[in-house]
Order: structure tokens, then sequence, then C-alpha cells
């Protein structure tokens, strides 16, 4: 039996993640739904277990070392071994640098908690296990962490930091035959910028972002399973991300517009006068 852990497990990526596993390997998947409300993951497990895959249902919060490490350990203690950890947890926001006061520039810390730290700490609990089980790792990052954009100083930082610790991963891990997969999606349509933060740290209720060609969150579940079942490094999601991945060391001003024109007028910064 294939035993999956995935963090943010109670919507948007996370969650479509475990119904479509649990819809192609049924009986033969437990799976391992991480996430802060219990209520949600309940209705996302039931989901999966109507396929007939075994499901351990976890309430925790990823920006608490102590509860990644009891994450697993209680993945362990049910199922007996591990063999996918889908590092999926994570928070939006969206907020103009200079718009940030000192008073509230602390949060830009509590983001990096969810959305590196958070993926440390799971991973480090979870290597030994992984290592035995010659598993995977999957960290879903965003395009984010491959080109910065404006008005998403802090979500790229945390996601640039998260690329660029499992790319130093995916080679000390290769010869215990662990693979580490990275996706890179670009704009889904979940309501993860919606609970973002805002310049003042408190839920933003809306999206910088246009959203008029949002990927489906099936389509994204989908080609991260599909990349991380062939073993792949990196899944990026788009053809302008793959582009523009290539463009910013060739043209980077242009690629500085292109990321300003995904981010709708009342967010863009304002000219100095």
């Amino acid at each position: 039996m294939n035993v999956t852990l995935i963090t943010g497990g109670s919507d948007g990526i996370g969650a479509e993640m475990a119904r479509q596993l649990a819809v192609r390997h049924g009986a033969q998947l437990a799976l391992v739904l991480a996430g802060r409300s219990q209520p949600k993951l309940e209705g996302v497990a039931a989901q999966c277990r109507a396929h007939g895959a075994q499901v351990l249902v976890v309430a925790m919060d990823v920006a608490q070392e102590a509860q990644c490490r009891s994450l697993v350990d209680q993945t362990l203690q049910q199922f007996g071994h591990l063999d996918t950890l889908v590092n999926n947890a994570g928070m939006s926001a969206q907020a103009l640098f200079a718009d940030v006061t000192a008073d509230d520039l602390h949060w830009y810390e509590d983001l990096m908690k969810v959305n590196l730290w958070g993926a440390v700490w799971c991973t480090h609990a979870a290597l030994p296990h992984l290592v035995a089980s010659g598993g995977r790792i999957v960290a879903v990052s965003s395009l984010a962490g491959l080109v910065g954009v404006p008005g998403r100083t802090a979500y790229s930082a945390t996601k640039f930091a998260m690329t660029g610790f499992f790319e130093a991963l995916r080679p000390e891990l290769k010869g215990a035959g662990v693979s580490v997969t990275s996706a890179y999606p670009g704009v889904v349509a979940t309501a993860i910028r919606h609970r973002g933060f805002n310049a003042r740290g408190r839920p933003a209720g809306a999206s910088g972002l246009k959203e008029d060609e949002a990927m489906s969150v099936e389509e994204c579940a989908r080609l991260i399973i599909e990349g991380m079942d062939a073993r792949r490094r990196e899944v990026v999601m788009t053809a302008k991300g793959r582009l523009g991945r290539f463009m910013k060391l060739l043209t980077p001003g242009i690629v500085e517009r292109l990321a300003m024109a995904v981010l709708k007028d009342e967010v863009k910064p304002r000219a100095r006068d």
C-alpha cells in the first residue's frame, strides 16, 4: 500500500490531489491529510474513502515545528511507513513593500514559517522513512518562486527560498533513491490569494492578480501528480512560466514588465508626482 502525506490537504490543490489519487489508486492508497481545519479535512477524507482509500486526518499547523514532527510520527504509527510527502501547505500575500509599516513587518517572518519552514520541518522528520522506502518528495512552490512578482515581495521570497532548498536537496538524495519534484503553478483558481496577508498582515479578502486565465485546480493537481509519478525534477505549469524563466536571464526588463502586467491596476505601485 502506498502511503502519501499531503500538507494543506483541506482544500485547493492539496484536496484535489487527494481526490485524484483516491480515484486512481482506491484501496491501494493510504492518505494522510494535514491542515488547520478539521471539518474541511474530514470532508475531503470522506470523498477519498468513498473510492476505497484509507485516510488519516491530522489537524495541525505547519508553522509549528513540533506539530510537523508529530504529523510524521502519527503517519508512521497508523500505517508503518511513508512513501510520498507532498509539501503543499502555504499562504499567499499581496502588498507593496513600501506600504508595510515597521510594526507590521513581522508577518514576513510568519509567512516564511508557513511556506518554507513548514516544508523543511516536515521533510526533515520524514526523510529517514522516505529513504527507507525509496520514496518521493513533492514541493509545491509557485512561478513567483522563479520570477519575482511586483507586490508580492514576501510571497516571492518564501517561494524562492523553497525553490533553493529543494533544488539543493535533490542531488543530496539522488543516491538514496528519493526523488524531489518541485512544482511551479501560476495563477490557479483557488481562494488562497483571498486569505493571504495584506500590508497590515490581515486577510486580503481579494486577489491582487488578474485571474481571467487562471488554471483550474483539477488541471493543476493532475500535472503535479503526473510529475510526481514520473519522478520529474520540475513541473513548470504554463508556457509563459517556462518562457519567463529563461527570458529573465537575457531580457530581465521585459520580464519585469510582463510580471507587472499580471497585477490588477488598483494594486500596482503608484508613480511619484
